[in-house]
């Protein structure tokens, strides 16, 4: 019998440490061709996406596929990210969590490869505000394509967006 990954029980515990403290849970998300995300929300061949309890409705984190309904532009989509795929997850608020290198061969022979025919659209790059057509009551999985910078701590650096280490 092969023996199971640690990734998809170190990503239900991060998710559950966000969870317990409060914090908003976010992954990232390398897209490929196993990868059911809205595509005009895809850069550079990557999502973020908010997985509160707020955000999604029947969210499960099994050992190889997280799926969960999340409402993008106010409009219900089934997500479906191969647990392979996942580059990070991760609090919005501090960006306390962890980063898990994704290598090629997990995902298939497609990997890293989206369909480049497929419309892009930029979403708001200051990161608080969901790209949405109405803000009643949608907080979007794409309402943070990257960890906050700092908010006052004093450290005085610009861009301070917090670095998550690679765990092999």
């Amino acid at each position: 019998m092969q023996e199971i990954s640690t990734k998809p029980y170190l990503l239900r515990a991060l998710y559950e440490w966000c969870t317990d403290n409060g914090y908003t849970p976010h992954i990232a998300v390398r897209v490929d061709n196993s990868t059911r995300v809205p595509r005009q929300f895809v850069r550079n061949g990557e999502i973020v996406l908010n997985v509160s309890f707020d955000a999604t409705s029947q969210l499960q984190m099994g050992n190889e596929w997280i799926e969960f309904t999340a409402r993008f532009s106010g409009q219900a989509h089934k997500i479906e990210i191969p647990v392979a795929n996942v580059l990070a997850i991760y609090a919005r608020e501090n960006g306390q969590g962890m980063a898990f290198q994704v290598e090629a061969a997990e995902a298939g022979g497609d990997a890293g490869m989206i369909d480049e025919d497929l419309p892009v659209e930029r979403a708001a790059d200051d990161g608080d505000v969901p790209v949405s057509d109405s803000g009643a009551n949608e907080e979007p999985s794409e309402g943070a394509d990257e960890p906050p910078t700092s908010d006052g701590d004093g450290d005085g650096s610009k861009g301070g967006r917090p670095r998550l280490k690679i765990v092999k």
